[in-house]
Formats: structure tokens, C-alpha cells, sequence
């Protein structure tokens, strides 16, 4: 361990006989003494669950928050950005896999060191990022009770139980969650996770008054059918239509090789969307239409 680095107890967990059962998130994964769960976050040491990623980040950056993206949050405003080394789905087409799908090289961050970070920026905020932030769910808690003037951002899969997501959302002010398909076949077979799961967290987002803005990466053939992009956009026009929806182009990644989106498809997606959302944007191809100006 590095110096100054904790062992955190893990939450949301129980014990079933010799094992232990994580609660965090629907893997609801069961362990026997110095196993780890799927994400690779969560350890059985000493009977107890041990959250060992706590703090420790594979990336430390300063960004534009429209990277993230967030465009109707705090707008031309820099964020420091971190993540772990961990993820809790599969997903075959993963932009980022090296640092989420794989062990990677870490270094720990304490939060007192982190908070110093931030302070010494002029935009008092962060973003928990880059991977699956909610795997670092205790170093975030943490973190917001030791510095609850700082804005919290998540950008995440929402792929977590109801009742630990409510009490982050307590503490966070903006979010960005990735929905990756309307089709839960989609889920199951290329990220290893289930569609209800994520829609219910967008619903539970709005309810709280969290900011929301969506993700949704377009893969050809896959999840860029008309009647899909129609049926998510109707979907997130229930929960508001003023949410905004930013749609991105898939390049070949990690275990997928199906040619990348084109612009065209691209702004075609964002022409559906629109027909039922305010605000639709292409999320990293330049469009004359739909890029933020």
C-alpha cells in the first residue's frame, strides 16, 4: 500500500454463511475469503468486504466539461477528472477498455490531497470519470463529506442498485449516464448488464433533481435502427424532454471490429432524436446542425 492509503470497508454488502454477498451493484457478486468481484474494486479480506480500489486513479486531468460531456452544466467551466481502474459491465466495443477492462497501473489519491487539487482551480468542481466511477462509490461519499462545497459530476453506465444510487445522488449534482442501446438483448450480449436497470436509474436521477445529460453511442447495424433510436427518444421525452441527448460515433475498440459510424449516420440519429427531444447533439463528429456552437 502507498503511504497514507486506507483499507475502506466496502458498503452495501451481507454476509451468506463463509461468503459474502456485494450489494453495490445487480452482479450482486458472492465471495469467499480473498476473492475479488467482477469489477476487481471489491476484495474479501479478513471476512470483510474491502474496498480496494479505494482512491487509487489511473488518470488525473484537467478538462473542459464539455468533454465529459455536459453541455448545460456550468458551460466553459474547466473540472479536474479521475477515475479507477474498474468497470462492472463487459462491453465489447469499450473506447476506454485499457483502464477499464484490464488491470492498469494506479496511483492513490488522498482526499485531502484531491480537495487541494480542486481548490487551487478556479471552477470548484469534479468529475468522477473515464471509467466506472460508481465501482469508488465509498472514496466519492468521502470525498463529498470532506468537501461538500465542491460540485460532484458522475459519468457513468448507471449500472447500480436503487438504494445505493439514491444516496449517492444525495451528494452529486450532475450526471451523465451512458445508455448504450434501447434494447436489453443489446445489454446481455455486448456489455454483460440489463436495459430496466439503467432506465429505472435515469428515472430515479429526475426524481432527485440531479442534472441529467445522456450518452448514446451508435454502433452500425447494431443499435442504429430507426425504430430503436425512435423508441429511445420517446423513452427519454417521458422522463423530460429537455434533457439533453448527445450521440457519438463508434470506432472499432477493444473485441469489436464493425466499421465506424459515419457522420451521416450520425446526424441521422440526431434527426430522430429530435423529433421528440430539445436538445440533440453529435457527440464527437463535427455537424453543421447538431454540434454545440
Amino acid at each position: 500500500m502507498a503511504e497514507g492509503e486506507i483499507m475502506r470497508e466496502a458498503m452495501y454488502y451481507v454476509r451468506e454463511g463463509n461468503k459474502i454477498r456485494c450489494q453495490l451493484c445487480p452482479r450482486e457478486c458472492v465471495l469467499s475469503e480473498g476473492k475479488k468481484g467482477f469489477c476487481r474494486s471489491r476484495e474479501v479480506i479478513n471476512g470483510s468486504l474491502i474496498a480496494t480500489a479505494y482512491g487509487r486513479t489511473t488518470s488525473l486531468a484537467l478538462d473542459p466539461i464539455e468533454k465529459k460531456p455536459l453541455y448545460h452544466f456550468h458551460p466553459g467551466t474547466m473540472i479536474v477528472s479521475l477515475g479507477p481502474n474498474s468497470c462492472n459491465l463487459t462491453c465489447k466495443f469499450c473506447q476506454n477498455w485499457e483502464i477499464s477492462q484490464q488491470e492498469y497501473p494506479t496511483r492513490y489519491v488522498a482526499i485531502e490531497d484531491l480537495i487541494e487539487i480542486v481548490k487551487q482551480q478556479k471552477d470548484q468542481q469534479i468529475a468522477f470519470t473515464y471509467t466506472e466511477p460508481l465501482m469508488w462509490y465509498e472514496y466519492i461519499l468521502d470525498f463529498s463529506a470532506k468537501a461538500p462545497e465542491i460540485d460532484i459530476v458522475l459519468v457513468t453506465n448507471g449500472y447500480i442498485n436503487k438504494e445505493p444510487w439514491r444516496n449517492i445522488l444525495k451528494v452529486v449534482k450532475a450526471v451523465n449516464i451512458d445508455i448504450k442501446s434501447y434494447r436489453d438483448e443489446f445489454y446481455r450480449q455486448l456489455c454483460g448488464g440489463k436495459l430496466d436497470i439503467i432506465l429505472a436509474n435515469i428515472i430515479i436521477a429526475k426524481e432527485m433533481d440531479v442534472h441529467i445529460e445522456l450518452t448514446n453511442l451508435i454502433i452500425p447495424g447494431y443499435n442504429n435502427s430507426e425504430e430503436e433510436l425512435n423508441d429511445l427518444a420517446k423513452f427519454i421525452a417521458s422522463v423530460d424532454k429537455n434533457i439533453p441527448l448527445h450521440i457519438s460515433a463508434y470506432r472499432p475498440c477493444y473485441k469489436m471490429t464493425v466499421r465506424p459510424t459515419t457522420r451521416e449516420e450520425v446526424e441521422h440519429a440526431c434527426e430522430i432524436a429530435s423529433q421528440y427531444l430539445t436538445y440533440v447533439y453529435a457527440g464527437n463528429v463535427y455537424s453543421s446542425r447538431f454540434s454545440r456552437r
